[in-house]
């Protein structure tokens, strides 16, 4: 079968691997820097199992800027292209999804459209109706930043927003490329495939928030946090994971995820929806406040990304506390290596982690790693646990 994946981000790229150990696959992206890397079969994102997967020989990828031809030839169309949260309209931008979709429409008359990216609720039947086809449908990701070809490879669901043969052939593709075993399939109708995603990660979020606020009324109370978590955690109706206390929910999918849902309540009665969006601004406004409490001269942002093992720091959470201690007038300054560029929104980059700790003060960082263990009587963080 030939294959088009539309971007080449995780989603993108991740599926792209997927499907080319058994079918020929031509991976698009409109960045040509990216094109080339994935066509000398170099990961342009940080995923140690795509990293290890590209160079292997035996994998029916190719990568080019021309849509137009890799469109054409293809069985199927996978879009992965970002759908980022507009706040002035209140929803998702998904304009980059339906130039794809027109673009695959005027010049292939059979290929199924597989939507890869996060959309509102009543996108694809809205494309559809708009369109006058049933080629459109939508199949949610769920995928870790630095894990998303693992999260391929062993998926917790596949889940296929068409109960029709299009469903059932995109469901067998993905399930054919994992290498885990007895993958629960789910087929839905489209408007509930896109709601799963979406309330799915405001769970995720919600359980972020909740942890968070724990933290917050220990820390106000002179409480330990980690007694705390461990006595809740020990129901096993709750559990012991995803409970580590951070700055806030974050990432590219979490705080836009829950942003869309929340507008698409605009009809329907709703409480805890919109204390889930609020709770992450209030987080990082008590933990700025308690920062600033210790009358720092220089702080030091340790790390921008959100997790090890990811080069991605888009929305992360550190950076609404950053902004928040430079808006009270704090001189920042930012220890990221994967930045190449001298400054960080007006905040000195010092890439020479020596002089990063003798200049910072105190020094702020989501996550502790050993690099910092040595000065951990002047690093502010809620990391508990040691894990993302």
């Amino acid at each position: 079968m030939n294959i088009a994946v539309a971007g080449l981000g995780y989603v993108g790229l991740a599926n792209a691997v997927l499907l080319a150990q058994s079918h020929s696959v031509t991976a698009v992206d409109v960045e040509q820097e990216r094109v080339d890397m994935v066509a000398n079969r170099q990961s342009p994102i940080v995923d140690a199992q795509l990293e290890e997967m590209l160079p292997r020989p035996d994998l029916h990828l190719t990568a080019t800027t021309d849509a137009t031809a890799a469109y054409q030839s293809a069985d199927l169309v996978l879009v992965a292209t970002p759908t980022n949260y507009d706040t002035n309209s209140n929803v998702f931008d998904t304009s980059t999804v339906e130039e794809v979709i027109a673009h695959v429409m005027s010049v292939n008359d059979h290929a199924t459209i597989v939507i890869k990216s996060t959309i509102p609720v009543g996108f694809v039947k809205h494309m559809r109706e708009k369109l006058g086809t049933d080629r459109i449908l939508f199949s949610p990701e769920f995928l870790r930043e630095g894990r998303a070809l693992h999260d391929n490879f062993h998926p917790s669901r596949i889940i296929v927003g068409d109960r029709g043969p299009r469903g059932r052939l995109v469901a067998e593709l993905l399930r054919d490329g994992a290498k885990a075993q007895a993958i629960p399939i789910l087929f839905t109708d489209p408007n509930e495939a896109e709601a799963i995603k979406l309330f799915a990660n405001t769970y995720l979020a919600m359980r972020v928030a909740y942890f968070n606020e724990l933290d917050s009324y220990a820390m106000a109370g002179g409480m330990d946090t980690r007694q705390i978590i461990d006595g809740v955690c020990l129901d096993p109706r709750i559990g012991d994971h995803y409970n580590n206390p951070s700055f806030g929910y974050g990432g590219y999918c979490l705080p836009k995820d829950t942003k869309q849902l929340l507008s698409n309540y605009d009809t329907v009665p709703q409480n805890l929806i919109r204390a889930i969006v609020d709770a992450n601004r209030t987080r990082k406004d008590f933990l700025a406040d308690q920062i600033l409490m210790e009358r720092p001269k220089v702080v030091g942002i340790y790390r921008l990304v959100m997790k090890a093992g990811s080069d991605n720091f888009r929305q992360s959470s550190i950076q609404g506390i950053m902004k928040r201690l430079k808006a009270k007038g704090v001189d920042v300054i930012v220890h990221e290596p994967t930045l190449a560029t001298p400054e960080f929104f007006r905040s000195r980059v010092v890439q020479d982690l020596g002089a990063f700790k003798s200049e910072a003060d105190l020094i702020v960082a989501n996550r502790l790693t050993d690099e910092i263990a040595d000065i951990s009587d002047r690093v502010f963080t809620r990391d508990l646990f040691g894990a993302d």
